[in-house]
């Protein structure tokens, strides 16, 4: 592994059980990349971060983190859909309070330090304000922009992040990437985010995977996201 890799894939295949999604990915991840993982709707993209995160096990394979030195790499993750239901009367303060859980271990209370920087992890997204509503009566962007504090609340390195645009205005989604742009330019962390939005893409990340029928396409936005190329991936004419 070269030294600013942070996660190497060789011959991984991801898959539930006895069905393959893909079959055969290889890749590297830089350190303080901002890469995009593009593909429809069934692709393989949630099934791909569920892998790395290690929520599902590689069907074959070999995926290898460099090393952290003297701990392991902390990742961060938002989901594309939280599956929090609203019986439960959580909180936005509670729900970026669960990322320190790592930290804190199970059966015990956090700390001051940890909540106070939860609402800092709050405050980084702009949604101080929603602390103590409702998780459940959030806007569709305002639960994003909690939800990334869930995940930077756990202190990352590595962000993986499921269509954190979807299903949201404009104005929102442009708010959330805004928001992607700043913590990766002044924290660093190494960033992969799952998308179907080019546009968006080609914006604000610099390094592109593409998932497209069951191959694994990799290279950076000028090369990848050309309409020649695009056209070539998708074998379609561009208007």
């Amino acid at each position: 592994m070269t030294d600013d890799s942070l996660l190497t894939l060789e011959h991984v295949a991801v898959g539930y059980g006895r069905h393959v999604v893909l079959p055969d990915v290889n890749l590297r991840l830089r350190r303080g990349s901002f890469t995009g993982l593009l593909g429809a709707n069934g692709s393989g993209k949630s099934t791909l971060i569920k892998t790395i995160l290690g929520i599902i096990p590689p069907l074959a394979g070999r995926m290898e983190f460099a090393s952290a030195g003297v701990r392991e790499h902390v990742l961060g993750y938002t989901p594309q859909r939280d599956s929090l239901d609203p019986i439960y009367l959580l909180s936005s303060f509670e729900v970026v309070l669960m990322g320190t859980c790592g930290r804190v271990g199970p059966g015990r209370r956090p700390s001051h330090a940890e909540k106070e920087w939860a609402h800092q992890c709050l405050r980084e997204t702009g949604a101080d304000q929603l602390s103590r509503k409702l998780f459940s009566q959030l806007s569709g962007g305002q639960k994003q922009r909690v939800l990334i504090a869930r995940a930077l609340a756990a202190k990352p390195d590595f962000l993986l992040l499921d269509e954190p645009t979807s299903g949201i205005d404009a104005a929102a989604r442009q708010a959330i990437m805004e928001l992607l742009r700043r913590i990766h330019e002044q924290q660093q962390p190494t960033i992969l985010m799952a998308s179907h939005d080019l546009p968006i893409v080609r914006t604000y990340v610099q390094h592109v995977i593409w998932l497209h029928q069951d191959n694994v396409l990799e290279g950076s936005v000028k090369e990848l996201l050309t309409a020649e190329k695009i056209e070539e991936i998708l074998n379609l004419e561009m208007n």
